[in-house]
């Protein structure tokens, strides 16, 4: 006998990052895996269907567990692409030699994995005529990198945002889009944005304020936990992102709530002050996170993986006030070789607050 499937049954049990805090299991129905693959494949249409080969290739070069590349599994099933597996991304020779073996059509990634393949000059002699879809998403995507990448493949970088608890589907840029504009885009077909204050209040455009979403693609909670504290009154999930909305409905991802910094009663945050100071010569990388401070509540502090020893904490602090404002500047820089980060790339912040607070024991 044929057990019966409804689509509110639960499908998968998707842990998140943990990149804040203890990793939950996200529920995810059937429904829900379902409606994140339709309207993923209805936001991406506009694009494949105007590719007129027999197989559309999509990279995966994410790790398979992560809920982004799960999205996209769930969407090349469906719409019948054929995978083009990376194992081992950080090898970026092998990446580039596996990528010139044949056409690819559709190239997501994270930021810094564009970064990394920019950066190495056999890149640019791939072929990437085949290239129309190139799809940013994992954590924040940064201006120069975009500009980088639509100069050197001719296909401009389309930045989204998703969360495990939604599939990873909920809001992006048009797919069609030939300029990065540094937003997340727009709610994509049946998701629902709402942005309130820490009192529930929606807020103004242009204000920010924490994103909540609905939608078929929406956890209905977490396994073995109360999850009635992650909704609003009105149903919407609270994802603890803050951002805000401006005239035309683009969205803008300051921040996670958690690692927004309080300096002097101003909102920092850190995602805008790195893709700043990324553009500093000779900072390869950089992580910002907020520590205590007598004076201001909290303070910046930079860590910075310098490129040679002619970086110097002046030279880093005399960029920073000409291209930040005065309370955004880090009041502390630290110089070190390599920044924790998750399996796809993510700064994990916590770990730094974590070593700044074991190597200041005192304070």
């Amino acid at each position: 006998q044929k057990p019966k499937m409804s689509l509110d049954q639960k499908a998968f049990l998707q842990y998140t990052g943990g990149t804040t805090g203890l990793s939950k299991g996200a529920i995810l129905s059937q429904r829900n895996i379902v409606a994140g693959a339709m309207q993923s494949e209805a936001w991406t249409r506009p694009i494949t269907s105007e590719i007129n080969e027999v197989y559309i290739n999509m990279v995966m070069a994410l790790p398979l567990y992560h809920i982004f590349a799960f999205m996209l599994s769930s969407l090349g099933m469906r719409a019948g692409y054929t995978f083009i597996l990376v194992p081992n991304p950080r090898d970026i020779p092998g990446f580039i030699k596996t990528l010139s073996k044949q056409p690819f059509h559709i190239f997501p990634a994270v930021n810094t994995l564009f970064k990394g393949l920019l950066d190495n000059p056999n890149f640019k002699d791939l072929d990437f005529s085949s290239l129309r879809i190139s799809q940013a998403g994992g954590m924040a995507a940064t201006e120069q990198t975009a500009a980088r990448w639509l100069e050197t493949t001719g296909c401009a970088m389309i930045e989204g945002w998703g969360m495990t608890e939604g599939v990873a589907v909920g809001t992006a840029n048009v797919i069609t889009d030939r300029k990065f504009n540094g937003t997340i885009g727009v709610p994509v077909p049946s998701v629902d944005v709402i942005i309130i204050d820490d009192d529930g209040k929606r807020v103004g455009v242009n204000e920010a304020g924490e994103m909540c979403v609905k939608g078929p693609n929406v956890t209905s909670g977490y396994l073995n936990r109360d999850s009635s504290d992650d909704f609003t009154k009105d149903g919407y999930f609270r994802t603890g992102d803050i951002v805000s909305m401006d005239e035309k409905g683009y969205f803008r991802l300051l921040d996670r709530k958690k690692d927004m910094i309080l300096v002097s009663g101003f909102n920092v945050f850190p995602n805008e002050i790195e893709s700043v100071m990324l553009d500093c010569e000779g900072i390869i990388d950089c992580a910002v996170i907020g520590i205590p401070d007598e004076r201001q509540g909290e303070a910046v502090k930079i860590y910075v993986i310098p490129a040679d020893n002619n970086v110097t904490k002046n030279s880093i602090k005399e960029f920073a006030l000409d291209n930040l404002t005065g309370y955004k500047c880090p009041r502390h820089i630290e110089f070190v070789t390599e920044l924790p980060k998750s399996n796809v790339g993510k700064i994990l912040r916590q770990k730094l607050r974590e070593k700044h607070i074991a190597d200041n024991p005192q304070r």
